[in-house]
């Protein structure tokens, strides 16, 4: 590593194995990620505890159509006479082996690292996703006396929401072909892994390992065991300061050079963090490098592949309203605004009836528009765009054709209702249908109901007519003054229809007339967005419910703790995560548009700074706790407000990096900081 490198990327993120218990160790995870959907994940100590992880989770159709092909690999050390077995793997009543406590620690960094101590002997590996490509590289490299190294690669070859059962019907069986093997499923011969090793000796003896143990599934009430299968070993004659590589591809044998691949994401995440600014923090560089890992391209039948934002890991593909909430976080906050135009284009080809999609499905392109408020998200974020930019060109041409035909259709009436009422104000949705970002349905159930005239779609609303009135003036006068109009119309509606005078905060939803009184974080978003249509007084009061009622270390919670309806943790059956999702469970991206709010109402005053920069700093341990350099999709509502769900979110991500970016900057426009 050069001495450039070191000063510009934040330091790896380090386990030590001495000092944790297996509990704190596997609650622990790692991410690698390649650009097209793919990605490498599993626990510090190589210890799978999802479905989800494996070495080698292809993207077949980018970013979707993913397959988990490598699962895991299994290493035995051999010294002098001596065995050491180095794979940790539970099964339901112990772990074997349990390699372990070999373990002297791991790294996060570039690669997932881990470093194993045998007697006198070290040994390093190092795992690696090719660029853009569906191949993982594994390299082994020793320190010490002569060793014997076997290695034994297991897969399942399946979708990678699904579980192997060696019992159901199949065909798995492999082909041994030169420095290795070829698996496949030739009852679903779809896909075929290509395992091979020029360095070693192929050792062909198939098995069967059953009832791996998947302890985070389990806590999750789902089927959590499952069976593998492997085509035989690898061997490899090591000699001190020698290391070995092993490549597993899908269906076509990638060669991967390791150091090459190294260096080329390290130069990328470098261009990242670059984009802070040379006074960034280390918690800030590393929000920025995890920004990579949402960043994807998708692919298309009838189309050039092209950019697109990934709303989690590990289960989570594109989603329009986690894209634009996420992007200025993940894109402008670090200047690649190249990606990000690319970005805006992707969606906007898709615009359908006014509409951006709300998700692209997860085993083709088919755009799915079950969103009220993603369009209106696209426009905030075209709107930051430019504002970061001052890229006129790509408003006139993109941007606002776009934003236009959103605002058309949305005025005079598109799907699921939607449409504008003639006091201005949008309404949509019905009893069955879940349009916001409070999605969480069962059957027919909708847990959150939200249907009618949504807090923060109206606020969202009126700002994109706001937006439109002052970005298309000297553009399109006429298309400027209509907006303009309607800003008017709907201000004073938002206040007369939202204002809860009695607690002194707004209506979350308002259906038939009904205001809902649930205090929920949505209000927030008519302060901190760009234009609010509330006074000074009610702002200010909005803030103050909920940072009293909402407020937690790691965001906002969904549903004050007062409300019978609240749920203190996120767990369980899937009945019992959905009815808490947004029913008090804390979501981090909220702290973002908080801590814009509570800045705004206080006047960017030293005191409000230093209180701001505090609540986003309760983040930085957090980023070594669940996903390590991430930060979790949601926490419980109770303290110690444990990470649940997804273990890196691109909304989390972005909306922390962007928050403390803009602290920053009123920081130094106040002289607060050097």
């Amino acid at each position: 590593m050069t001495q450039q490198t070191q000063q510009i990327l934040p330091s790896p993120i380090v386990v030590p194995r001495e000092g944790e218990d297996i509990d704190a160790l596997l609650a622990k995870e790692w991410l690698l990620t390649n650009r097209i959907g793919a990605y490498a994940s599993s626990t510090p100590v190589g210890c799978n505890t999802r479905r989800y992880h494996g070495l080698l989770v292809a993207a077949t159709q980018p970013p979707v159509g993913r397959i988990m092909a490598l699962t895991s690999v299994m290493e035995e050390l051999v010294v002098g006479g001596t065995r050491y077995e180095l794979a940790t793997n539970a099964f339901a009543d112990a772990y074997s082996p349990l390699g372990l406590q070999h373990l002297v620690e791991f790294r996060n960094d570039v690669t997932a690292t881990f470093i194993f101590r045998c007697g006198e002997t070290e040994l390093t590996k190092q795992v690696v996703l090719a660029d853009a490509t569906n191949a993982v590289a594994i390299r082994y490299s020793l320190t010490g006396p002569d060793a014997t190294l076997h290695v034994r690669p297991f897969t399942a070859l399946r979708d990678y929401h699904h579980l192997r059962d060696e019992s159901h019907p199949h065909q798995m069986t492999f082909e041994k072909v030169h420095g290795g093997a070829i698996v496949q499923d030739r009852l679903q011969a779809r896909f075929a892994l290509q395992v091979i090793s020029a360095e070693a000796h192929f050792d062909a003896r198939p098995q069967w390992w059953y009832r791996f143990c998947y302890r985070a599934d389990l806590a999750r009430g789902q089927e959590g065991y499952e069976d593998l299968y492997t085509p035989g070993s690898f061997t490899y004659a090591l000699s001190d300061g020698q290391s070995c590589q092993m490549t597993a591809s899908l269906d076509e044998p990638t060669p991967v050079g390791f150091n090459t691949t190294v260096e080329r994401k390290r130069d990328r995440l470098e261009t990242i963090v670059t984009g802070l600014g040379n006074d960034a923090d280390e918690t800030t560089r590393r929000l920025a490098i995890a920004t990579d890992a949402f960043v994807a391209r998708r692919s298309s039948p009838n189309a050039p592949d092209s950019p697109t934002i990934l709303a989690g890991y590990p289960w989570f593909a594109d989603w329009g309203r986690d894209a634009f909430i996420a992007l200025p976080g993940l894109l402008l906050a670090t200047r690649r605004f190249d990606l990000a135009r690319q970005v805006f284009q992707t969606f906007a080809g898709a615009v359908s009836e006014g509409m951006i999609p709300n998700r692209f499905d997860d085993y083709s392109s088919t755009a799915h528009y079950n969103s009220i408020d993603a369009s209106l998200w696209f426009i905030l974020a075209g709107e930051r765009y430019v504002e970061a930019t001052g890229d006129s060109r790509f408003w006139r041409g993109t941007l606002m054709p776009a934003a236009a035909a959103i605002l058309k259709a949305y005025h005079d009436g598109t799907r699921f209702g939607i449409r504008a009422d003639d006091d201005g104000l949008l309404a949509g949705g019905s009893h069955d249908t879940q349009l916001t970002w409070m999605d969480a349905k069962l059957g027919d159930e909708v847990v959150t109901p939200r249907h009618g005239r949504a807090v923060e779609v109206n606020a969202l609303w009126y700002n994109a007519h706001r937006i439109l009135a002052e970005r298309c003036r000297g553009i399109d006068n006429e298309l400027a003054e209509r907006s303009a109009d309607q800003a008017q119309l709907i201000a004073p509606a938002f206040v007369r229809t939202f204002w809860n005078d009695v607690g002194q905060c707004l209506y979350d939803c308002v259906t038939d007339g009904y205001g809902d009184e649930s205090i929920r974080p949505n209000q927030i978003f008519a302060v901190s967005l760009p234009y609010s249509p509330l006074s000074a007084e009610q702002q200010a009061a909005v803030v103050r419910t909920v940072q009293q009622k909402l407020l937690t270390p790691m965001g906002l919670r969904t549903l004050s703790p007062d409300d019978s309806r609240y749920r203190r943790r996120y767990g369980g059956s899937w009945e019992s995560r959905d009815r808490a999702y947004h029913q008090g469970t804390v979501w981090a991206w909220l702290i973002g548009p908080f801590v814009e709010a509570y800045l705004k109402v206080e006047n960017y005053k030293p005191f409000a700074l230093s209180q701001a920069q505090q609540w986003l700093d309760a983040f930085d341990g957090h980023l070594a706790e669940a996903g390590l350099g991430y930060i979790s999709e949601i926490f419980d509502g109770d303290a110690p407000h444990a990470p649940r769900g997804c273990i890196a979110q691109a909304w989390s991500v972005a909306e922390v990096l962007r928050a403390r970016q803009f602290v920053r900057s009123h920081q130094l426009a106040a002289g607060e900081v050097g």
